[in-house]
């Protein structure tokens, strides 16, 4: 007989014991068992809606997923495309504004051509979000954040062209994953802030964008219009996003099949999918796509919509009744939106979350590092678009300037600006940077600043748009201005502008303009007469000072225009046409543009030599390296955009004339040289095939162009693809 050892037989009972008490320990911390952090979090969510009634569920389809009978504390929405938007003159801070750090507009951020930079604004916006909402004398706002977004500008007169990053798709999509990364930050578990990009999908038309359709074929969806949001998905990191009012190729954004075919099961797109403001009621009123709310709902529903901006619950609750959608398609839906409370540790002890402290020091915006930063963006967003030695004037020898124009004395903000803790206008950063020895003279009235031009060694025109119309919803001041809802008309300056150049350039040609605009312009009389023109965008709180910092020399302009600039209107297709094949963005541009992408000057000069790969070859999922060296060949520090172009020789399908694959800003000082490599792997050059329904690297030849825009290529080398 096999005798028992009764040690351990009693040893092993105790560890069943203790092992037994301890998990009910640990489970008896907790009311449900959703609510304990160490639990899968899809165990977790199922959990979560085993225990809601149907009506808690149909309200967890609003922005705003608490449950207060469960002690789930959701969180909803801020707009934050530049920086938190929680004043005016959206009425984002509705009856109590509070001002946060804002930075220029998106395309003047993308102007800087410095992923880096923008990572380092979308992370001071989040921790300034959840500030907001966690702090005790605030308390207000929300953690899920809409932005970036990641529409292609592929025409200057769509209205929103403020809010995107330019026209170019891998570029774009270069500063959605920076946007992305610094809303989301880099914990391993939790986010700061969940970043919601706008608007899924070639919503690039105001005029009518509530029943239109922006038509295109298949190759343009997977090399164009979708590349910077499957990048925010698959390389950014995020896990929401908000369907567009617009139709593609007849079929509603709110109820397309590509929200789950394709960002869902091909993406991995998991998280919350939101309808637009009101887009749910046009399916109805606009679109005429349904007979009535019931139908509408539960196609949304079914299209894996789980956040409604809009009044859906008669709508949705009819639907329900009629069994058109049921529990369970409300059930799976909703996992997307929790997904995204877990990972924002809405559901989790505060203790647990790294981000639960944020909102008991002092306002992150008043923070002397927070100005800082406004003001190196700023910075490193000016374009110089011309000069013919003019500039940088030089604070030390200047006794008098004039700062006239309508934009000379103003800091504006657009419909999803913040306000800012403090604005400095052009003319408040001339005088801060001359100092009471300097006569400045100002006006913004055009015959006093002809007259002040006489008596001024040099002037300084601010002219541009008005990025609000400051006139209410939908109006805006002339047909070149442009706002969400309104396209633009025309894309020259408005005359009396135009008018007020070439007036002061009669009595002083000591002139520079200042461009301050969200949009391209047709400055041409400029362009061919005055000595020095810059760009900047509007909003930037630190604008005055960051403008004057170039003006006087104490930064080197080195930003780039991130669309083309045509010289007239006449360049571009009509508004609606989608297929950018037939001239529009710098691929197919049809003649010689104004300025053309990528291009923006220096004080300095930059040469380009050396030019070359580690192989002359390379295989179907390889990459190449590529390098250049490039000098300063002049006398002051700055910087250089180095722009790697491909175009494809052997291609057995229609290719662009020229795509950026690659690029990188880079500080030189004078003498100084540098190789600036960048990788470009083969994937990047594949297209997408219609027939097998995939992207395909083919066998090819191609020309390696690089250059400081698309228009100034400095050295070419071919290479081929096996």
């Amino acid at each position: 007989m096999k005798r028992i050892n009764y040690q351990s037989t009693k040893f092993k009972y105790l560890l069943i014991l203790i092992f037994s008490f301890a998990t009910h320990f640990v489970f008896a911390q907790y009311k449900y068992p959703f609510q304990n952090p160490d639990m899968p979090s899809e165990d977790r969510i199922t959990n979560l809606l085993s225990l809601m009634t149907l009506d808690e569920k149909v309200n967890c389809l609003g922005t705003n997923p608490t449950i207060e009978r469960l002690g789930v504390k959701g969180t909803g929405h801020v707009e934050g495309l530049h920086g938190l938007a929680m004043g005016l003159p959206g009425g984002w801070g509705r009856k109590t504004p509070v001002p946060t750090t804002t930075f220029p507009q998106s395309i003047g951020m993308a102007e800087t051509w410095d992923p880096e930079l923008l990572q380092q604004a979308a992370a001071i916006e989040a921790f300034e979000t959840r500030y907001m909402a966690q702090s005790e004398k605030y308390h207000k706002g929300g953690l899920v954040v809409r932005a970036p977004n990641a529409d292609l500008g592929r025409d200057p007169r769509w209205g929103r062209t403020e809010e995107c990053y330019g026209e170019d798709p891998y570029f774009n999509g270069t500063m959605v994953v920076a946007y992305v990364k610094g809303l989301q930050g880099n914990d391993p578990k939790y986010w700061t802030t969940a970043a919601l990009m706008k608007h899924f999908l070639a919503n690039s038309n105001e005029n009518s964008r509530d029943s239109s359709s922006s038509n295109f074929d298949e190759r343009l969806f997977r090399e164009y219009y979708s590349v910077p949001f499957r990048m925010g998905i698959t390389e950014g990191g995020s896990r929401a996003y908000m369907a567009s009012y617009n139709r593609v190729n007849g079929i509603p954004q709110t109820v397309s099949p590509m929200l789950r075919n394709i960002t869902v099961a091909e993406w991995g797109q998991n998280g919350i999918i939101c309808t637009d403001g009101g887009a749910y009621r046009l399916l109805v009123s606009a679109h005429h796509y349904y007979t009535n709310p019931a139908d509408a709902a539960a196609a949304c529903i079914k299209a894996g919509i789980n956040q409604f901006l809009d009044n859906y619950k008669a709508g949705t609750q009819e639907a329900l009744n009629k069994k058109l959608v049921t529990e369970a398609d409300i059930d799976n839906v909703l996992r997307g939106v929790f997904r995204v409370m877990i990972k924002l540790g809405q559901l989790d002890p505060p203790q647990m979350v790294p981000y639960a402290s944020i909102g008991t020091g002092p306002e992150p915006w008043l923070s002397q590092k927070n100005r800082d930063f406004a003001r190196l963006i700023a910075q490193k967003s000016i374009v110089l678009l011309k000069n013919n030695g003019l500039l940088p004037l030089d604070k030390n020898k200047v006794k008098s300037i004039a700062v006239v124009g309508p934009r000379s004395a103003e800091v504006l903000q657009d419909w999803y600006s913040g306000t800012p803790p403090y604005a400095v206008s052009p003319l408040e950063g001339i005088k801060n940077k001359l100092g009471p020895n300097v006569a400045v003279s100002h006006t913004a009235n055009a015959d006093m600043a002809v007259s002040m031009a006489k008596s001024a060694e040099t002037v300084i025109i601010c002219v541009g748009n008005n990025p609000t119309g400051n006139l209410g919803w939908k109006k805006v001041d002339g047909p070149s201005e442009g706002r969400e809802a309104v396209d633009r008309e025309n894309i020259s300056l408005d005359p009396a502008q135009e008018d007020l150049i070439e007036k002061v350039y009669k009595v002083n040609p000591h002139i520079v303009v200042v461009l301050i605009s969200n949009f391209p312009y047709t400055i041409n009389w400029a362009q061919e007469n005055v000595p020095a023109i810059i760009h900047i965008t509007h909003s930037g709180q630190e604008e005055g000072n960051a403008l004057a910092d170039a003006l006087f020399g104490d930064i080197n302009p080195g930003g780039k225009v991130v669309q083309t600039w045509p010289d007239s209107l006449s360049q571009l297709p009509p508004m609606m046409d989608y297929n950018i094949r037939h001239g529009r963005t710098y691929m197919y541009f049809k003649g010689k543009p104004l300025y053309p992408f990528g291009f923006g000057l220096s004080y300095t000069t930059f040469e380009y030599s050396n030019f070359k790969t580690n192989t002359a070859k390379i295989n179907k999922a390889g990459e190449v390296t590529v390098s250049v060296d490039v000098k300063n060949t002049g006398s002051r520090s700055g910087d250089e955009v180095v722009q790697l172009y491909v175009k494809h020789l052997g291609s057995k399908v229609d290719r662009p004339d020229k795509e950026l694959k690659g690029f990188k800003r880079v500080t030189l000082d004078p003498g100084e040289t540098k190789t600036v490599s960048i990788k470009l792997p083969a994937s990047s050059l594949a297209y997408w095939d219609a027939a097998k329904k995939a992207f395909t690297v083919e066998k090819d030849h191609l020309q390696l162009l690089i250059g400081s825009s698309s228009g100034d290529i400095r050295e070419e080398k071919e290479i081929s693809v096996q």
